[in-house]
């Protein structure tokens, strides 16, 4: 066991699931910068923050084998202390105290102030929006809303989260604006559920006004719309999409399911009727749209008859992007009720049959960008490759536009127009045009 020395602590922030979660994490080095704690994101410190997520099986055991992974190394006495917050704090802490008793104390989602405190740090109110963000600089999420009120069969947020609460216009303005001066061009608009944005605060849904705000921001060229759900969608975000250059021609709109047995029992108040009708007044209203979404298969009760509904559908509505996990029984949920019925090896045989589709709708859709120019946004470098995205693109998601580094030069964080050589299933490939 080595002796404490009396050097300034340094605190590890590590983060792990989804984009709330990288924002959470920003927000408490900030907070920390601020307090002028020296701060770093997954890299060495003798302090360790771990950042939780508790949404699904995978993302709990990769938050569980992170503790024990920190709570060893402070065991062998390579770091003094461990904190952790986040989801899987909030939803499991009397079992997580039980288990791994050597973690320092544990925190739930918002414990921010409490956390701060033991991190010998001070709750600053005033600081709205300030944040070290951890993406590249030219893109940064936006979290506009916390927790949400939808009843979804087979979520646990809001038993994470809690109930939704918007982040008035101004504040959320005050921030994009602060990000533009340091550099952010590309600002990705996250919540739970963005199209109950406003309900609480404004007493109706009020996505578009806050758009109509943040393309006024000067030096934010792309805005981009995460999680949106299909439900009582407000039209008048396409309007403004339309209008508006600044607005990614893009929508993130997971729909889960398509089987009217399997969405009733998912409790997602809609219909394929009503589903498929609203995904082509999009297409209607903004040309060239790219929409996004993500499923899942092997939900209990899930027939071979609900998946070549889902299959069938998957393949007459060629969705630009798509994602699918498998059903995950969750405690606390709903559909925890439920017999988890469908054999794990049926679902990954599912979950790969709907990617299989997609990846061929992929390819074909890509095969017609050959030869035409996009504005791309260059992320980073990466062997000898330049990694762009189109406005069609989100990060670490979606498609990739690749640009020889050993023949072309490009600015990272910098807007270029590309001209499309080549395309693979998931993959452009160009140069400048």
């Amino acid at each position: 066991m080595r002796t404490k020395s009396f050097k300034k602590n340094k605190i590890n922030v590590v983060t792990l699931g989804c984009s709330k979660n990288v924002y959470d994490s920003e927000v408490l080095m900030g907070q920390l910068r601020a307090n002028n704690k020296e701060v770093v994101h997954e890299e060495e410190g003798n302090v360790v923050v771990i950042n939780t997520c508790g949404f699904i099986a995978n993302a709990k055991e990769e938050s569980v084998n992170t503790i024990l992974e920190y709570v060893q190394k402070k065991e062998d006495g390579l770091v003094d202390k461990v904190f952790v917050t986040g989801c899987l704090s909030e939803r499991y802490k009397p079992d997580l105290q039980k288990e791994i008793p050597n973690v320092d104390e544990y925190f739930g989602t918002s414990d921010l102030p409490n956390l701060l405190k033991a991190l010998g740090a001070d709750y600053k109110h005033e600081l709205i929006g300030e944040r070290l963000t951890t993406t590249p600089k030219n893109y940064a999420y936006l979290k506009i809303a916390e927790g949400c009120d939808r009843p979804c069969s087979f979520c646990a947020i809001p038993i994470m989260r809690g109930k939704h609460k918007s982040t008035p216009i101004e504040d959320l303005v005050s921030e994009a604006e602060k990000l533009a001066t340091k550099g952010v061009k590309e600002l990705i608009l996250i919540a739970q559920d963005l199209t109950y944005y406003g309900l609480d605060l404004y007493k109706k849904r009020n996505l578009a006004e806050l758009l109509e705000a943040l393309v006024k921001v000067e030096g934010i060229e792309w805005i981009r719309l995460h999680y949106a759900f299909p439900t009582g969608f407000p039209m008048d975000v396409l309007e403004v999409m339309r209008r508006e250059p600044k607005i990614c021609n893009y929508i993130d709109i997971p729909l889960q399911h398509i089987s009217d047995n399997i969405l009733k029992s998912m409790r997602r108040g809609t219909t394929q009727a009503k589903t498929t009708k609203l995904l082509q007044d999009f297409r209607a209203a903004v040309t060239g749209m790219a929409i996004r979404t993500t499923l899942i298969v092997g939900y209990p009760g899930e027939t071979e008859e609900d998946f070549q509904t889902l299959k069938q559908w998957v393949t007459d509505m060629r969705f630009e992007r798509l994602g699918c996990f498998t059903y995950s029984h969750e405690e606390n949920t709903h559909a925890y009720t439920l017999v988890d019925d469908v054999p794990e090896e049926v679902k990954q045989d599912r979950a790969n049959q709907i990617m299989e589709i997609q990846s061929q709708i992929s390819w074909e859709l890509n095969q017609e960008k050959i030869g035409k120019t996009f504005r791309c946004i260059i992320d980073r470098k990466e062997g000898n490759y330049f990694v762009g995205r189109t406005e069609f693109d989100s990060p670490d998601v979606d498609n990739e536009v690749l640009i020889d580094a050993t023949k072309h030069y490009v600015k990272i964080g910098d807007f270029t127009t590309i001209k499309i050589l080549e395309a693979s299933d998931y993959d452009l490939y160009g140069e400048p045009a």
